[in-house]
């Protein structure tokens, strides 16, 4: 039987550590048939020695998304890689240490808009970059942390959160037309990179051991993979601006 993203070309941002969720993406996506791409920032060469632990060779690309010329020669250098593209995995999210771990009100605006820049224009920046290469339409999928709520420690990363889910809801809108589905995986904490920059991590991160109905394991970040994944296959094919969340469940149960 034939994988779920068999014949798709697929651009994975974010792949920093075997840890994270966009390793896990490009090993799965792989596995399930497709080519793909990583970018990478702002240290391509960690991320070509993490790549070799995937199933197959692929091509890292140096990737700046607050660049306009890296922005703009994407395209280009995609195109000649693969031909052009099905799907976009947005995996990528930055705050300043003064935006986070209970300095929300003595921010300055500058890191505020570097969170903003980051982590959530982004999704828009990339997506347009790659949009000459999506000829037949395709799907994008970003990564989020539930920002329906105030988490402690994470500070302005849920503003910029909550902006990254909104731009997704504003691009599904925009893109329909262009069969260009854009979704995002509200994933729960992972032991990452990017989860041990944010100070106080394990305070916010010990709510999943009371509350969430399954059990999450936060060395595990194979569940929010799979459902990348699915989102970028044809199993979805009239769904976008959603928020599916693979988090144990916790965001369905109150206090």
């Amino acid at each position: 039987m034939s994988g779920i993203l068999e014949g798709k070309r697929i651009l994975v941002t974010g792949v920093l550590m075997e840890s994270s969720i966009a390793f896990h993406v490009a090993k799965l996506a792989q596995e399930q048939g497709a080519e793909i791409i990583l970018t990478a920032f702002p240290r391509p060469t960690l991320t070509e020695r993490i790549a070799k632990k995937l199933p197959k060779p692929t091509k890292v690309i140096e990737l700046d998304v607050t660049n306009d010329e890296h922005l703009g020669r994407l395209a280009d250098v995609v195109g000649e890689e693969l031909g052009g593209l099905d799907g976009i995995v947005h995996s990528i999210g930055f705050a300043p240490q003064d935006a986070l771990g209970g300095n929300f009100l003595n921010t300055p605006f500058e890191s505020v808009a570097t969170a903003m820049h980051v982590s959530a224009f982004s999704l828009k920046s990339l997506t347009m970059a790659c949009l000459p290469l999506m000829q037949n339409g395709g799907s994008v999928v970003g990564l989020t942390f539930d920002a329906q709520y105030a988490w402690p420690q994470y500070d302005w990363m849920g503003p910029a959160k909550a902006a990254l889910e909104a731009t997704s809801r504003y691009m599904a809108r925009d893109l329909g037309k262009q069969n260009v589905r854009c979704n995002l995986i509200s994933a729960g904490p992972i032991g990452s990179m990017a989860a041990k920059s944010i100070p106080g991590f394990g305070e916010l991160a010990s709510v999943w051991d009371t509350r969430a109905p399954l059990e999450w394991d936060l060395k595990d970040p194979e569940p929010a993979g799979k459902g990348v994944v699915a989102l970028l296959s044809d199993w979805f094919p009239k769904t976008t601006g959603e928020i599916i969340h693979v988090d144990g469940g916790l965001h369905a149960i109150g206090a």
